[in-house]
């Protein structure tokens, strides 16, 4: 992969910031069955906050002291969150390990998950936001290489509905969200398609 993992963390934010300023219903089904487009947005935001205590060495149980509500300006709260987490990803030393709910991993892999969830929710957002739904192609490659890699354990992780079967030649971004459970190819009217 020609990108580093920083440089593709902050694609992925900029991929979900552009969409997230264009959002008028909040209330719009996403295709994660599980939230509103509201609470998609939440979800990641969320995330965001995890990033600092954790890649500062903090335990889940310590770094849940610096996760707090969040705010009705979703924008706003996107915008710092998604700063903070940037900021806190460069300067984080890359030998870090961190302390997350399934054990202690090195800090590219956490970086990595991250980057995965922020892209795919991008597009979960741009779908229930009636946006582009294109997103970056030197992302969607790199994140396709995690994910293809990964495949039999997020089918077995319960994170995800099952996979969609595409076929071979595909575009990779139809691809990719089909290891998710989501079906890319349908009109964005369709009902959801993953967890």
């Amino acid at each position: 992969m020609a990108l580093g993992w920083l440089e593709l963390q902050r694609r992925s934010h900029v991929e979900f910031g552009t969409r997230i300023e264009a959002v008028t219903d909040w209330s719009a089904p996403t295709p994660d069955t599980d939230w509103d487009t509201e609470q998609l947005v939440r979800h990641v935001i969320t995330e965001q906050q995890w990033v600092l205590p954790l890649v500062g060495g903090l335990t889940v149980g310590k770094a849940q002291a610096h996760v707090h509500a969040l705010g009705d300006d979703l924008v706003a709260e996107w915008q710092r969150y998604s700063g903070l987490a940037t900021a806190a990803w460069a300067v984080a030393p890359p030998a870090t390990l961190v302390h997350l709910s399934y054990g202690t991993v090195p800090l590219e892999r956490y970086l990595r998950e991250q980057v995965f969830d922020v892209t795919v929710h991008s597009w979960d957002l741009a779908r229930a936001a009636g946006l582009d739904e294109t997103l970056d192609p030197e992302l969607v490659a790199a994140v396709w290489e995690e994910a293809e890699a990964q495949r039999e354990m997020l089918s077995a992780s319960g994170l995800f509905a099952p996979p969609v079967s595409v076929p071979d030649d595909a575009p990779l971004q139809v691809r990719l969200l089909a290891l998710t459970g989501r079906d890319a190819r349908s009109a964005p009217t369709a009902g959801p398609t993953g967890g």
